[in-house]
């Protein structure tokens, strides 16, 4: 701070000490005598150096004054300067608001100066530190900088936020897209796992530094579009091998099943028929893609091909056993020209292609098995219908016997069935009814008549009601026989009276073989039993065959087992009523 009290003091003292010098001054030129001229000569010398001593000291002072304020402006200008690089708002220090010298201003900007230059170097650091991550960041993604650098022109917090910024999204789109490429190679070096294919060469190829695990990875566009467009490539890759593996284990599939192949080979190739149905992720295993695999698989497919070829024939037979043997269990008959086509002659001939044959029977099988399973219903009724004509048949075998009451040991076992098969004869009239019409409903559901054995069902029905009625018929005209015989046994005992002759005993013969003629009647329940099978027939049936239903099915057939008397029968019968009327007459 200016000390005035203390200049002042100093003038005068100077003052004093002129006024001393001049006043001994003036008492020597008094002694000496010195004139008055002289002596205003001289002080006026005295008074001129005096004058030029200060004007120099005035002059340096100013020179000081005016270096003194140049420097303080220079500061001044220095730290406004810094302060509009750093950003900051003109701030008045608390030293301008007071009064010091310059020398105290200048020395006080001089701190201010340095202070405001080391806080631009710290903030310059911070930009070089930033500019240098973003640089790096920016190569690292880019593959060259964003021509970001320091100028020193704007160090403000506002641009190094927004540097700062910048760098945080960089370093997020960097995350990003490690992670991105990390999961790229991930993928890629799952598809080479099952392709097959080198997964380090791949990736090599596409950019050293991925298969580098120390050092870092490309993160440029191009590298991530290169990986995509590899893995895509890699993927169509692996669809069209999915394919054709897909394709190999069908046809595998299929010539097992064709061949009857033992499971012990099937597991063999297990992992590739466990796979048709899977979908692109989910085939994930080492290799199961591979070509190496895919060959060793086309080449089972071949082998079995050439097996195929050679036992195709065989198969062929194999296959119309089996469609006779479901023909024979549903009692269907096989069409003519189909088993000539499947016989083995035909087979061996080679003029129909063995493979053709196959598919042809194969679709015969399924046809057979699906109008097998439509039948079903009706063929489990015709057989209790059979059972309980067998049922009848033996009823009426056991009520023609004579004797069957003088049986001994064992005959109430006897009575016993006896008296199950008439209850099981009693319920044929409605097991007829309900099959009849089970038949019809089939027949017009399909369009089509229900073959058993060659023949139509319903026409087998109307056969048996229409035998039954004439067994009917026969029964009430065996009833009304009877009634003759006892008539005209008692006209001749009216006649010829009751005794006994030798000739009486000549009766029963003729009366005993009129019996038998008589009771030469059908068994309905025998007629209905079919024939035991010498062997195993086909039975499906072209509905548009022609021939007597009765023909090639052993039963229904009218006069077999007996069968009913015919017209000259019943005239036979009416001969020897007669005849006995006669040797009666003759006798008596």
């Amino acid at each position: 701070m200016y000390n005035h009290s203390y200049n002042n003091n100093q003038f005068s003292r100077i003052e004093t000490t002129c006024s001393l010098l001049l006043t001994e001054l003036k008492k020597i030129w008094s002694e000496l005598g010195e004139a008055d001229t002289e002596r205003d000569k001289l002080v006026y010398e005295i008074e001129q150096e005096c004058v030029e001593v200060y004007r120099r000291k005035v002059i340096a002072a100013n020179k000081r004054r005016y270096e003194l304020q140049q420097s303080i402006a220079l500061a001044g200008s220095e730290i406004e300067n810094i302060r509009s690089v750093l950003g900051e708002e003109p701030v008045k220090s608390e030293e301008e608001k007071v009064r010091v010298s310059l020398r105290e201003e200048y020395e006080a900007l001089v701190q201010r100066v340095e202070e405001m230059r080391n806080k631009k170097e710290e903030r310059r650091k911070l930009f070089v530190e930033v500019v240098e991550k973003l640089q790096k960041v920016s190569s690292e993604i880019f593959g060259s900088t964003e021509g970001m650098n320091v100028d020193g022109t704007d160090l403000s917090m506002k641009k190094l936020d927004g540097f700062n910024k910048r760098l945080l999204e960089l370093e997020n789109d960097k995350s990003n897209r490690l992670k991105q490429i990390v999961d790229h190679v991930d993928d890629l070096n799952s598809l080479c796992r099952v392709l097959g294919i080198d997964f380090k060469q791949t990736i090599h190829d596409i950019h050293p530094s991925l298969d580098d695990s120390q050092g870092g990875k490309d993160l440029t566009d191009d590298t991530i579009k290169k990986l995509s467009a590899e893995i895509q490539r890699l993927r169509e890759v692996k669809i069209q091998r999915m394919q054709k593996l897909r394709d190999l284990a069908t046809t595998l599939v299929e010539l097992w099943s064709l061949m009857d192949t033992p499971m012990e080979e099937r597991r063999m190739f297990h992992n590739v028929t466990s796979k048709i149905a899977a979908s692109e992720p989910d085939i994930s295993e080492p290799n199961t893609l591979s070509m190496d695999f895919i060959n060793h698989v086309e080449e089972e497919m071949l082998r079995l091909e050439k097996l195929k070829s050679s036992k195709v024939k065989e198969l062929v037979l194999k296959k119309r056993l089996e469609l006779e043997e479901i023909c024979w269990k549903t009692h269907m008959v096989l069409e003519a020209h189909a088993a000539a086509k499947y016989s083995t002659e035909a087979v061996a001939s080679g003029v129909e292609d063995p493979m053709n044959l196959l598919e042809e029977i194969e679709l015969d099988i399924a046809v057979v098995k699906e109008e097998a399973l439509s039948r079903k219903d009706i063929l489990d009724k015709v057989e209790k219908w059979l059972i309980a004509c067998g049922e009848e048949s033996w009823l009426e075998e056991y009520n023609r016997d004579e004797n069957r009451y003088s049986y001994g040991r064992g005959a109430h076992l006897t009575l016993k069935r006896a008296e199950k098969a008439r209850v099981m004869a009693n319920k044929i009239p409605a097991m007829v009814e309900a099959l009849t019409s089970k038949t019809m409903a089939w027949e017009k559901e399909r369009g089509t008549p229900f073959f058993y054995d060659g023949g139509q069902l319903l026409s087998r029905l109307e056969q048996y009601n229409s035998l039954k009625q004439e067994k009917e018929q026969e029964k009430i005209r065996q009833r009304d026989q009877k009634k003759l015989q006892v008539q005209l046994i008692a006209e001749q005992e009216a006649l010829f009276g009751s005794k006994p002759s030798p000739s009486q005993s000549g009766r029963k013969p003729s009366r005993t073989s009129i019996g038998v003629a008589i009771n030469g009647k059908l068994s309905l329940g025998g007629a209905m039993i079919p024939n035991a099978r010498s062997g195993k027939t086909s039975p499906f049936v072209n509905p548009n065959k022609k021939g007597n239903v009765l023909d090639g099915c052993g039963y229904l057939r009218y006069g077999q087992h007996g069968g009913f008397p015919s017209q000259s029968g019943k005239t036979l019968i009416n001969q020897t009523s007669f005849f006995i009327i006669i040797i009666f007459a003759f006798i008596g």
